[in-house]
């Protein structure tokens, strides 16, 4: 997993004011509900974003995520895995979530997005993107082959071999930020990969934080400060840049 409960997500450049943030659930076209977490700019949004969680689902972490989000112009929306076997409700431990995370299916992940993005519809016309963490990362990716309305789709400390399948389906632009110590992902993993969507001529950035471990992105790691200042630059340029293409 990538963040335990002492975890705080860095805050973005020249952060703005946040209108409304909370709880809400949302119901899939499979009709799972699960629970989610929302929050939204108090201005002028520059866009949405769906934030795709770690394994362990819609934890604080990734709740205070999507109010970072919010002050940075976006509505925000927190995904869970797991609506469909632990219910909607709050919960402070998940000591099975290797077993949980196993479980989950692409088409669920995809039905789950897809209700995001049309919560996220009903708020904003502007461009839709995800990003993911760890798991999502690799989600984050794979929605990038998807007939989702996503402008592109940015990634975390993702595992290249979870997007194996769907890898010469991806036509969304993909950000993907690289923790260069990760022990969980061979550095080489990835340099492949970057090869590989080059040589196809697939739209993407792949951005190598020499030394930072897996999880890096949190303001408690003050040694990985700078990295975390310049991952929010590439998540605004990205949005920026092909926000508008």
């Amino acid at each position: 997993m990538c963040h335990d409960d002492d975890s705080r997500p860095p805050s973005p450049p020249d952060p703005g004011t946040v209108g409304t943030h909370g709880r809400l659930v949302l119901e899939s076209s499979d009709g799972a509900r699960s629970a989610a977490y929302t929050a939204s700019p108090a201005g002028r949004a520059r866009g949405g974003i769906v934030i795709l969680p770690d394994v362990r689902g819609l934890h604080p972490y990734y709740e205070q995520l999507a109010v970072r989000f919010a002050e940075a112009g976006f509505h925000a929306v927190v995904i869970d895995w797991f609506g469909r076997t632990l219910g909607t409700g709050p919960r402070q431990e998940l000591p099975n979530w290797q077993e949980l995370s196993s479980q989950v299916r692409p088409d669920e992940v995809l039905a789950d997005a897809r209700a995001a993005i049309e919560h996220l519809r009903g708020l904003t016309a502007e461009p839709l993107f995800t990003v993911g963490f760890c798991f999502g990362g690799s989600q984050s990716w794979r929605l990038g082959a998807s007939d989702l309305e996503l402008a592109g789709c940015i990634g975390f400390y993702g595992k290249p071999v979870r997007i194996a399948d769907v890898e010469e389906a991806i036509h969304r632009p993909l950000l993907m930020l690289v923790a260069g110590a990760d022990a969980a992902t061979p550095l080489g993993e990835f340099q492949e990969l970057d090869v590989r969507l080059t040589a196809r001529d697939q739209a993407h950035t792949m951005v190598v934080y020499d030394g930072a471990p897996h999880s890096f992105f949190d303001r408690a790691f003050d040694q990985w400060r700078p990295a975390c200042e310049d991952a929010w630059r590439q998540i605004l340029d990205f949005t920026a840049r092909y926000g508008t293409a």
